[in-house]
């Protein structure tokens, strides 16, 4: 990684809880790693009223709590002093002229002629601004040509990327009405985790994996995203969007398409972005009349997560009383290609479980015939079936790779007991991981889009899932399943994929 002639970098949405816990750290870490130029200016731009001073004071607060390294005093007042703030309405024209007349003058600030100096802009505000603002950014002559050389400009834009197919479709031809595709830096922050990049290093750097990683060797597979936190202060917000729009949509099928795609090319961006958006497309989208065969969705009930009480959440603030927004979904989906035809991958996430974990398992067939006794535990022998073998890729908390195999227990009889061979992260790498925005920022700033969402790869996942969304929304009487905070989610949904595994061995 290299430094950059980046100049001036734009938070949209800059009064709001993700600049102060993830942007403004991650800019400052990247500054101390010399990863930024020097005189970098950061500005934010929101609709509440504040002072360059007052915002510098809010940031300066903010790095001490969330930094990733302790900031000394000295290195806080020097980044903080090339911060700003700019109080505008998103819609308002004048507004963004006053801007442009702003950072024209950080450009000759920084021996840069006016206009002519490298412009990141981050959305970080509620996804009805994004179509305004970034029409006020082409209206007011922010955005460089992206064929330009003399200088370039490119948006950072946040998830949730449209509510459902026909909005992401909008959507995407609001922004590529003023930027161009390469401009466009559409963000999911989970493949910015060092982890998840790793899924990639550990199928394609390892060549004992890659032979076994298809319909022959492999049973089935299990992403999980379980969060041990309740919908909290964002009930409003979270009622109106539900786990299959916040984490299915975006977070899962990311990492089901980086666990399923064929190997690329190379790891240019694009060539990494056609493989994912090839197994996005051979995932047959879930039909209308399929989706209560093919999905449980569930809602907590009051109970506790580690000794803290959890109200229902129909009874969280801004949570609508009569609302049937799941928390919980679990779902099966199948990737119909060569490598992978029937074989089910099952996705579960949900809010206010027992832990917080993500994971992915990948389970392997049994061998054809059991030669083996297996001990379930030391006072009984289930001389039934073996335990298969499963591989582990923990994304969160934890990071690491476990691997579970049958051993011989020690002693006269031919008796396998399955153990487990792992690492995590932290023990074997004494560097510390770089934050997931740390990463991102810097890859947008250095135009390696190779981890940001392509047009036709948010269109794909809507596209799977749009089918769910209609049928959840037309039910007369919609079925949630009841989970007590705390627990693993509704059993229902463990039936449900027990007895499709079930099914899956009897042919």
């Amino acid at each position: 990684m290299t430094k950059t002639d980046c100049n001036t970098i734009v938070i949209f949405g800059a009064s709001g809880d993700l600049t102060k816990r993830k942007l403004i750290p991650a800019l400052f870490q990247l500054e101390q790693e010399g990863l930024l130029p020097k005189q970098t200016r950061i500005a934010g731009f929101a609709r509440r009223k504040k002072s360059h001073d007052q915002f510098r004071a809010e940031m300066q607060e903010a790095l001490v709590k969330f930094s990733r390294t302790k900031p000394t005093a000295s290195k806080l007042t020097a980044f903080i002093s090339n911060l700003y703030y700019f109080t505008g309405d998103y819609n308002n024209i004048v507004n963004f002229k006053d801007l442009k007349v702003q950072l024209d003058k950080f450009d000759e600030e920084l021996g840069v002629p006016a206009g002519k100096g490298n412009r990141l802009f981050y959305l970080s505000t509620p996804p009805n601004a994004f179509s305004e603002i970034i029409a006020m950014l082409g209206q007011t002559d922010h955005i460089a040509s992206p064929k330009g050389k003399d200088r370039w400009t490119r948006v950072i834009i946040e998830k949730p990327f449209g509510r459902d197919l026909q909005t992401a479709r909008a959507l995407n031809k609001d922004v590529l009405s003023v930027l161009d595709e390469g401009q466009a830096y559409r963000i999911d922050h989970y493949l910015g985790k060092e982890t998840v990049q790793n899924i990639m290093a550990f199928r394609f750097g390892n060549s004992i994996f890659e032979p076994l990683w298809d319909r022959r060797y492999v049973s089935h597979v299990h992403i999980t995203v379980a969060e041990a936190v309740s919908v909290e202060n964002r009930g409003g917000f979270y009622d109106n969007s539900g786990a299959l729009r916040d984490m299915v949509q975006n977070h899962m099928l990311q990492l089901l398409a980086l666990v399923a795609m064929e190997p690329p090319a190379s790891f240019a961006p694009d060539a990494v972005r056609d493989e994912k958006v090839k197994v996005l497309s051979a995932i047959p989208p879930i039909e209308i009349e399929d989706v209560n065969q093919c999905t449980i969705r569930g809602q907590y009930a009051a109970g506790s997560i580690n000794g803290r009480s959890v109200t229902d959440y129909l009874r969280e603030p801004g949570v609508n009383q009569n609302s049937v927004t799941e928390t919980f979904v679990a779902l099966k989906l199948c990737v119909d290609n060569w490598r992978w035809a029937g074989v089910p991958f099952y996705l579960r996430t949900g809010k206010a479980l027992s832990q917080r974990l993500t994971e992915i398992n990948i389970e392997f067939r049994q061998p054809p015939l059991a030669l083996f006794s297996h001990a379930k535990n030391d006072e009984h022998i289930e001389r039934e079936r073996m335990k298969p073998n499963i591989l582990s890729l923990r994304i969160q908390p934890n990071e690491g790779i476990r691997m579970s195999i049958g051993l011989k227990i020690p002693g006269p009889k031919m008796i396998l007991q399955p153990k487990d061979m792992e690492f995590c992260y932290s023990n074997v790498f004494d560097i510390d991981p770089p934050e997931a925005y740390e990463r991102l920022i810097l890859d947008a700033i250095l135009g390696d889009n190779t981890l940001f969402i392509r047009q036709d790869e948010v269109e794909a996942a809507w596209t799977i899932l749009d089918g769910v969304l209609s049928s959840w929304a037309g039910e007369k009487s919609p079925h949630i399943h009841l989970y007590r905070a705390g627990t693993w989610g509704p059993y229902a949904a463990d039936g449900f994929i027990d007895n499709d595994l079930k099914k899956q061995e009897s042919f």
